[in-house]
């Protein structure tokens, strides 16, 4: 695109609408770099919106975790990225490999279009998944601020930033050594989390020409149970919510060729032909057991095939989630800068951090069947007899059941990540010329370990068909000694599978100032990046012999070189008129090559008055893994129904209750790079010192958008994606081809307000602040020839994209004295619709589910020498998630959404931080 179309952009970009950035000051004349440009000048705010965040701000709302201050941004998506969400084999964003990593998303365009730095440089993405940086990896202790261009496809970092940049600066020049520990506890029990850490440093690059410092931190978080929270309840039907299950602990019979229930069965005086059958069911004590509940057929009986689930119970595995699993982390970080000319400096940075996750999933859903050669036999002594219910119960034949197998126990896997980096860099000027340059090789992998609830699947398959063990464990009942045992004959426990990124990088940038113009000085900047990105993950054992076994197919190493340059000019146009503009080209030795300009413009007619705006192109390549990982065979956790084969042949099971459908996902060699077109303009404006207002209205268009396209998508639109639905020659499906695709795009529209004020009353200050987002639009497409659909304000198994999302702080201090109060704010949106919104939904079912408002509160104090004391409160009022029916198995939670709200409840944090020298 010319420089004239991209300016024309820019003036089209549409209504101006609210939103704050909050930028960084610096002292008088102090020449700074600001991200989303290379040039260094006085700071001021600038033509781009960039949201600073400092260290201290963080530490007074009781952060602890890099996920937990990145979900803080109103800019941030609201998807499933978390830890908790993550916590899943289910749903369109379902991660096998994530390893119990979290990632940031901003504007939700996924976190392969957010760019997560580390003092402007890039690191090494998650080792298991590879698909973006691991926000456990940030050393959180270790910064000075955090700074979040919210304006996307940066030309100077790199035009994969599609959705932003987020930019975490680290503490230099560090003199003293400073220790500190915090705790929170809820209220209710569960979740607790522990930190502490030293920071220690000694020099001074001013009067001894070096400094060394280090930075350690440790912390801990404990697990969190569903049972632990009374929200965590997904058996309430008469507000449309039912677990979509019949896999139970005390097993559902299911019909098949060669059983006791045959191929099906009828009631008298019914003349439908039932495939499963409960005798709890029939006798109306689903509920004797806990989690069981009977299987509300009404509500789901155009999903699932009422001829499964009419005399099935079900089981509310949904409430059996974690909320937060075990996380161990330590981050270290050391750093030496030395002088070597007044002008020129050198540091060495090294930084090392190892998380261990541990995973927990609830147990494995396990199907016997004359295919699996696992039948309960004829003669065992658990054999459930349904003759006094089915007359045409045939008890000399073995029972096919579902089962879901608490007595295997939960899937648990441990994920060690590992991340280091080791960069060697140069920085400083000759006159009013910067430069800087810089050698790096970052590396970041991951080891998992099954640890329980994995068996090894022909011993587990004979094990059940010897009868020990029993699929109808009754209330108050257990497992005898032998079943025990020989349930943990077959179990698998030991390494799994690993993952490996490294990243090796070369780059350098000189800027300064070329000539003068009649409005001022033209200044420039130009840089080159030269990377080499590597990516591995294999098996340690054959994942094949392990029943529902996690994770990807093996993908051997792979790797690509990638060349940039940029060059960036600052245009005085006028006095009051700035010009940027920016062109960056990328070379990618798989992919191709890609160049994409920039263009941005500053004008301040008055002292209290600032108008800004952009526009650029975006460039995302296709990742390792979405390109070159091998096909993976899986089973969809519930009988579907194939619409159009049943609509063929009504009330055929094969076709209207297919039982553990088959689909296929993997990698695609024919992606191509995702592209966008993007903008923002807005204006700041302080009408009185102290009191200011930002305003900035955004745009993406995104073209070829990588999805991971899951089988359900491709089943509900089976008329324009019927070639990825591969059938058998009588017409049933054999399996469904689901992954990655190019999608048709996403158009994205919406406003970002910030306001800031501050003052002084007698001896004490105030400051109040509010950032906030107003998603205007957020339409997409599943595939090419789809219509677009809104999706704000609207349930989706993506991201959630919020109307208005906000965090707003009013701060006091005197004295020793300071106070906090952060009101986060999320808006409401229409719920998931039972039965795939066919029918009419129970009279207790609320299409709306409701905004989400929480309250921290923290007090600091000083008066003792070198201490810091901070006790703080999160969820002051102690708001549970807003009530939500949507199905658990497309997203976690039963009642409640992660991707909203913090299942923790009230807590107490308190910090101890103290200064030896």
């Amino acid at each position: 695109m010319k420089l004239k179309k991209l300016a024309q952009l820019v003036a089209l970009m549409g209504v101006v609408g609210p939103v704050m950035a909050q930028e960084a000051a610096a002292p008088a004349m102090q020449r700074v770099e600001v991200t989303g440009s290379s040039i260094k000048r006085v700071a001021k705010e600038g033509a781009l919106p960039v949201q600073v965040i400092s260290f201290d701000q963080i530490e007074k709302q009781g952060i602890t975790t890099t996920e937990q201050l990145v979900r803080t941004l109103s800019a941030n998506g609201t998807g499933a990225d978390n830890m908790t969400s993550g916590n899943n084999v289910f749903g369109a964003d379902a991660d096998r490999v994530s390893g119990g990593a979290s990632f940031a998303s901003l504007r939700g365009l996924g976190p392969s279009s957010t760019l997560v730095l580390l003092n402007g440089r890039r690191i090494a993405t998650h080792g298991a998944s590879g698909k973006s940086v691991d926000l456990n990896s940030i050393p959180l202790g270790a910064i000075s601020r955090v700074e979040i261009l919210k304006d996307g496809a940066s030309a100077i970092y790199g035009t994969d930033a599609i959705g932003g940049v987020i930019n975490f600066i680290l503490k230099t020049n560090y003199s003293g050594v400073e220790a500190s520990v915090s705790t929170n506890d809820t209220q209710a029990g569960g979740g607790a989390t522990r930190r502490a850490s030293l920071l220690a440093g000694t020099g001074s690059l001013e009067s001894d020409r070096y400094n060394i410092m280090a930075s350690l931190t440790v912390d801990k978080a404990q697990q969190l149970n569903g049972s632990d929270r009374s929200f965590v309840n997904g058996f309430q039907p008469g507000r449309g919510l039912s677990p979509d299950t019949t896999g139970t602990p005390f097993a559902n019979q299911m019909a098949g060729t060669g059983t006791a229930l045959g191929t099906s069965f009828q009631l008298p005086g019914d003349a439908n032909k039932y495939l499963q059958a409960n005798p709890l069911s029939f006798q109306g004590k689903c509920d004797t057991l806990p989690g069981m509940s009977q299987y509300q057929t009404e509500l789901w009986k155009d999903v699932t095939s009422p001829l499964r689930t009419r005399y099935s119970c079900a089981y509310d595995y949904g409430a059996d989630y974690v909320l937060q699993f075990p996380v161990e982390r330590a981050n270290l970080l050391s750093r030496g800068t030395f002088q070597l000319a007044p002008d020129h400096r050198m540091f060495v940075e090294v930084l090392g951090s190892r998380t261990k996750a541990t995973a927990i999933l609830t147990p494995m859903q396990v199907q016997a069947t004359v295919a699996n050669k696992n039948l309960y036999p004829v003669g065992g002594a658990y054999y459930q007899d349904l003759s006094a219910y089915i007359p045409s119960f045939d008890n000399t034949k073995p029972i096919s059941y579902k089962w879901r197998a608490n007595d295997v126990g939960n899937r648990t896997q441990e994920n060690t990540t590992d991340n280091a980096r080791v960069l060697v860099g140069f920085e400083g000027n000759f006159g009013k010329w910067d430069y800087k340059a810089g050698i790096s090789r970052a590396e970041s992998s991951t080891k998992t370990k099954l640890t329980d609830g994995y068996s090894y699947t022909d011993k587990l398959y004979a094990a059940l068909a010897t009868g020990i063990i029993n699929p109808w464990v009754g209330a108050g009942q257990s497992q005898t000694e032998a079943a025990k045992q020989l349930i943990e004959s077959t179990k698998f426990r030991g390494d799994f599978q690993h993952g490996k990124t490294t990243l090796t990088q070369i780059d350098g940038s000189v800027s300064g100032e070329l000539f003068q113009l009649p409005a001022g000085a033209l200044a420039m900047a130009a840089g080159f990046d030269l990377r080499r990105e590597g990516y591995s993950f294999g098996q340690d054992v054959d994942a094949t012999q392990i029943l529902l076994a996690p994770g990807n197919a093996a993908l051997k190493d792979a790797s690509r070189t990638v060349k940039a340059v940029y060059a960036e000019l600052l245009v005085p146009v006028t006095k009051d008129l700035e010009m940027q503009l920016a062109i960056r080209r990328d070379d990618y030795s798989l992919v191709g090559a890609t160049t994409n300009p920039k263009v941005a413009f500053r004008y301040q007619p008055t002292d209290f008055l600032l108008f800004r705006g952009s526009a650029s192109k975006g460039f995302l390549a296709p990742s390792f893994q979405q390109l070159y990982s091998g096909s993976l065979s899986q089973e969809l956790p519930n009988g579907v129904i194939d619409q159009e084969g049943c609509a063929k042949h009504p009330g055929v099971p094969e076709y209207c209750a297919i039982d553990r459908l088959n689909y296929k996902t993997g990698g695609n060699t024919n992606l191509k790079p995702e592209t966008s077109k993007q903008g923002s303009v807005g204006f700041v404006i302080e009408p009185v010192k102290g009191y200011s207002a930002s305003f900035d209205y955004w745009a993406i268009n995104t073209k070829d958008r990588i999805l991971n396209r899951t089988p359900q998508i491709v089943l509900a639109n089976y008329q324009a994606l019927n070639q990825y639905i591969h059938r058998n020659p009588d017409g049933t499906i054999e399996y469904v081809q689901a992954g990655w695709i190019n999608a048709a795009g996403s158009r994205v529209r919406g406003l970002d307000v910030g306001l800031r004020g501050e003052g002084k009353v007698q001896d004490a200050k105030w400051t109040a602040t509010l950032d906030g987002t107003y998603m205007d639009s957020f339409k997409f497409a599943e595939y090419q020839g789809q219509e677009y659909q809104e999706l704000v304000g609207k349930f989706y198994t993506r991201d959630l994209y919020l109307r208005w999302k906000h965090n707003a702080s009013f701060g006091v201090s005197r004295g020793d004295w300071s106070g906090l109060l952060i009101q986060s704010f999320s808006s409401g949106y229409k719920d998931q619709v039972p039965n795939g919104g066919k029918g009419t939904p129970p009279p207790g079912f609320k299409p709306d589910v409701s905004s989400y408002t929480t309250y921290n509160l923290s007090g600091t104090y000083t008066g003792f020498k070198n201490t810091t004391i901070t006790v703080g409160i999160q969820n002051l009022f102690d708001r549970d998630p807003p009530f939500t029916a949507h199905n658990v198995d497309e997203v976690v939670g039963a009642g409640w959404d992660p991707r909203v709200a913090d299942p923790r409840g009230r807590s107490l944090s308190f910090q101890l931080k103290y200064k030896f020298m």
